[in-house]
Protein backbone atom coordinates (compact mmCIF):
# COMPACT_ATOMS: atom_id res chain seq x y z
CA UNK A 1 0.00 0.00 0.00
CA UNK A 2 1.50 3.75 -1.19
CA UNK A 3 1.84 5.78 1.57
CA UNK A 4 1.58 9.87 1.83
CA UNK A 5 3.68 12.40 3.47
CA UNK A 6 1.55 15.62 3.45
CA UNK A 7 3.60 18.78 4.86
CA UNK A 8 1.22 21.50 4.80
CA UNK A 9 1.41 25.64 6.30
CA UNK A 10 -2.05 26.68 6.93
CA UNK A 11 -1.07 29.96 5.13
CA UNK A 12 -0.46 29.00 2.16
CA UNK A 13 -3.35 29.06 -0.41
CA UNK A 14 -2.69 26.60 -2.75
CA UNK A 15 -2.12 24.29 0.20
CA UNK A 16 -5.72 24.74 1.22
CA UNK A 17 -6.85 23.99 -2.10
CA UNK A 18 -4.60 20.60 -2.60
CA UNK A 19 -5.56 19.31 1.26
CA UNK A 20 -9.24 19.36 -0.03
CA UNK A 21 -8.37 17.84 -3.25
CA UNK A 22 -6.01 15.51 -1.97
CA UNK A 23 -8.96 13.69 0.40
CA UNK A 24 -10.73 11.52 -2.83
CA UNK A 25 -7.29 10.50 -3.94
CA UNK A 26 -6.52 9.16 -0.90
CA UNK A 27 -9.80 7.13 -0.72
CA UNK A 28 -9.32 6.30 -4.81
CA UNK A 29 -5.97 5.06 -3.95
CA UNK A 30 -6.73 3.48 -0.65
CA UNK A 31 -2.99 4.96 0.13
CA UNK A 32 -2.37 5.83 3.60
CA UNK A 33 -1.27 9.38 4.62
CA UNK A 34 1.14 11.22 7.10
CA UNK A 35 0.24 15.14 7.79
CA UNK A 36 3.15 16.72 8.54
CA UNK A 37 2.79 20.61 9.89
CA UNK A 38 5.62 22.84 9.14
CA UNK A 39 6.76 26.54 8.50
CA UNK A 40 6.55 27.28 5.14
CA UNK A 41 8.62 30.66 6.06
CA UNK A 42 11.61 29.11 7.70
CA UNK A 43 11.49 27.08 4.02
CA UNK A 44 11.44 30.30 2.26
CA UNK A 45 14.51 31.67 3.98
CA UNK A 46 16.27 28.92 3.57
CA UNK A 47 16.22 28.09 0.41
CA UNK A 48 13.64 30.16 -1.90
CA UNK A 49 14.25 33.97 -0.82
CA UNK A 50 12.70 34.83 -4.20
CA UNK A 51 9.39 34.24 -2.85
CA UNK A 52 9.66 37.64 -0.71
CA UNK A 53 10.93 39.54 -3.82
CA UNK A 54 7.89 38.52 -5.83
CA UNK A 55 5.59 39.81 -3.28
CA UNK A 56 7.47 43.69 -3.60
CA UNK A 57 5.22 43.75 -6.27
CA UNK A 58 1.58 43.01 -5.50
CA UNK A 59 -0.07 44.22 -8.75
CA UNK A 60 2.36 42.92 -11.33
CA UNK A 61 0.89 40.85 -14.05
CA UNK A 62 1.97 37.51 -12.52
CA UNK A 63 0.25 38.33 -9.45
CA UNK A 64 -2.89 39.56 -10.38
CA UNK A 65 -3.14 36.31 -12.71
CA UNK A 66 -2.17 34.23 -10.27
CA UNK A 67 -4.92 35.55 -8.17
CA UNK A 68 -7.45 34.70 -10.67
CA UNK A 69 -6.21 31.29 -11.07
CA UNK A 70 -6.84 30.71 -7.63
CA UNK A 71 -10.38 31.68 -7.42
CA UNK A 72 -10.51 29.21 -10.60
CA UNK A 73 -9.00 26.32 -8.72
CA UNK A 74 -10.91 27.31 -5.97
CA UNK A 75 -13.92 27.28 -7.52
CA UNK A 76 -13.32 24.04 -9.38
CA UNK A 77 -12.77 22.52 -6.58
CA UNK A 78 -15.97 23.90 -5.06
CA UNK A 79 -13.49 25.42 -1.91
CA UNK A 80 -14.54 28.95 -0.31
CA UNK A 81 -11.36 31.34 -1.30
CA UNK A 82 -11.85 34.83 0.13
CA UNK A 83 -8.18 35.82 -0.55
CA UNK A 84 -6.05 37.64 -0.33
CA UNK A 85 -7.17 38.54 2.86
CA UNK A 86 -6.06 42.23 4.96
CA UNK A 87 -3.77 39.45 6.94
CA UNK A 88 -2.42 38.59 4.12
CA UNK A 89 0.90 37.41 4.43
CA UNK A 90 -0.04 36.36 8.15
CA UNK A 91 2.82 35.01 10.40
CA UNK A 92 1.70 30.74 11.12
CA UNK A 93 3.81 30.20 13.92
CA UNK A 94 1.33 30.00 16.00
CA UNK A 95 -1.16 28.12 14.35
CA UNK A 96 1.66 25.15 13.19
CA UNK A 97 2.34 25.19 17.12
CA UNK A 98 -1.28 24.39 17.58
CA UNK A 99 -1.00 21.71 14.53
CA UNK A 100 1.90 20.53 16.44
CA UNK A 101 0.71 19.87 19.50
CA UNK A 102 -2.45 17.68 17.50
CA UNK A 103 0.45 16.12 15.32
CA UNK A 104 0.40 12.89 17.39
CA UNK A 105 -3.37 12.89 16.95
CA UNK A 106 -4.22 12.71 13.00
CA UNK A 107 -7.31 12.77 13.12
CA UNK A 108 -7.75 15.37 15.20
CA UNK A 109 -5.40 17.38 13.35
CA UNK A 110 -7.32 17.30 10.46
CA UNK A 111 -10.07 18.26 11.88
CA UNK A 112 -8.58 21.20 13.79
CA UNK A 113 -6.75 21.77 10.30
CA UNK A 114 -9.62 21.98 7.97
CA UNK A 115 -11.46 24.41 10.83
CA UNK A 116 -8.34 26.82 10.48
CA UNK A 117 -8.15 26.56 6.46
CA UNK A 118 -11.90 28.00 6.57
CA UNK A 119 -11.35 30.08 9.19
CA UNK A 120 -8.59 31.99 7.29
CA UNK A 121 -9.50 31.67 3.73
CA UNK A 122 -13.34 31.93 3.67
CA UNK A 123 -13.87 34.08 6.71
CA UNK A 124 -10.37 35.84 6.79
CA UNK A 125 -10.21 35.38 10.25
CA UNK A 126 -6.54 36.43 11.89
CA UNK A 127 -4.61 32.88 12.40
CA UNK A 128 -1.98 34.60 13.94
CA UNK A 129 -4.11 35.34 16.49
CA UNK A 130 -4.00 33.29 19.68
CA UNK A 131 -7.63 34.00 20.60
CA UNK A 132 -8.83 33.11 17.07
CA UNK A 133 -6.73 29.38 16.99
CA UNK A 134 -8.61 28.55 20.56
CA UNK A 135 -11.79 29.28 18.69
CA UNK A 136 -11.48 27.43 16.21
CA UNK A 137 -10.17 24.75 17.91
CA UNK A 138 -13.07 25.29 20.58
CA UNK A 139 -15.46 25.22 17.28
CA UNK A 140 -14.48 21.81 16.05
CA UNK A 141 -14.76 19.68 19.81
CA UNK A 142 -11.23 20.43 20.74
CA UNK A 143 -9.87 21.97 24.09
CA UNK A 144 -8.45 25.45 22.32
CA UNK A 145 -7.15 26.89 25.59
CA UNK A 146 -5.11 23.14 26.55
CA UNK A 147 -3.95 23.87 22.66
CA UNK A 148 -2.57 27.16 23.26
CA UNK A 149 -0.44 26.03 26.50
CA UNK A 150 0.80 23.14 24.46
CA UNK A 151 2.11 25.66 22.17
CA UNK A 152 4.24 27.11 24.90
CA UNK A 153 6.78 23.77 25.29
CA UNK A 154 9.62 23.09 24.29
CA UNK A 155 8.72 19.71 22.52
CA UNK A 156 6.15 21.49 20.26
CA UNK A 157 8.49 23.96 19.14
CA UNK A 158 11.01 21.70 18.15
CA UNK A 159 8.73 19.42 16.33
CA UNK A 160 7.97 22.41 14.15
CA UNK A 161 11.55 23.12 14.08
CA UNK A 162 12.06 19.30 12.76
CA UNK A 163 9.30 18.98 10.61
CA UNK A 164 10.57 22.29 8.55
CA UNK A 165 14.26 21.05 8.51
CA UNK A 166 12.99 17.88 7.08
CA UNK A 167 11.42 19.56 4.09
CA UNK A 168 14.63 21.55 3.61
CA UNK A 169 16.82 18.43 3.45
CA UNK A 170 14.78 16.24 1.47
CA UNK A 171 14.71 18.72 -0.89
CA UNK A 172 11.13 20.98 -0.72
CA UNK A 173 10.84 24.76 -1.50
CA UNK A 174 7.10 25.32 -0.46
CA UNK A 175 3.88 24.28 0.70
CA UNK A 176 2.33 21.75 0.53
CA UNK A 177 5.22 19.42 -0.34
CA UNK A 178 4.37 16.08 -0.75
CA UNK A 179 6.44 12.68 -0.68
CA UNK A 180 5.09 9.26 -2.29
CA UNK A 181 6.43 6.35 -0.11
CA UNK A 182 9.59 8.43 1.28
CA UNK A 183 10.97 9.35 -1.48
CA UNK A 184 9.41 10.64 -4.72
CA UNK A 185 8.96 14.68 -3.97
CA UNK A 186 5.86 16.91 -5.83
CA UNK A 187 4.76 20.19 -4.63
CA UNK A 188 1.81 22.01 -4.93
CA UNK A 189 -2.05 21.59 -5.74
CA UNK A 190 -1.53 21.32 -9.66
CA UNK A 191 0.76 18.32 -9.15
CA UNK A 192 -2.16 16.21 -7.10
CA UNK A 193 -2.21 14.03 -11.00
CA UNK A 194 1.25 12.70 -10.67
CA UNK A 195 0.35 11.56 -7.20
CA UNK A 196 -2.54 10.54 -7.69
CA UNK A 197 -0.55 8.40 -10.29
CA UNK A 198 2.26 7.83 -8.05
CA UNK A 199 0.27 6.55 -5.82
CA UNK A 200 -1.42 4.03 -7.76
CA UNK A 201 1.89 3.48 -8.52
CA UNK A 202 2.10 4.32 -11.71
Amino acid sequence: MAHLEFFFDLSSPWTRLAFHNVQPILRETGATVTWKPFLVGGVFNAVNPAVYAGRENPDSPRMRHTWAWLKDWARLAGVPMNFPSPHHPVRSVHAMRFCCALEDDQAALVRFAEAAFHAYFADQRNLDDPAVLIDVANACGLDGEALAARTADDDVKQRLRDNTQAVIDRGGFGSPTMFVDGARIYFGNDQLPLVRQALAGG
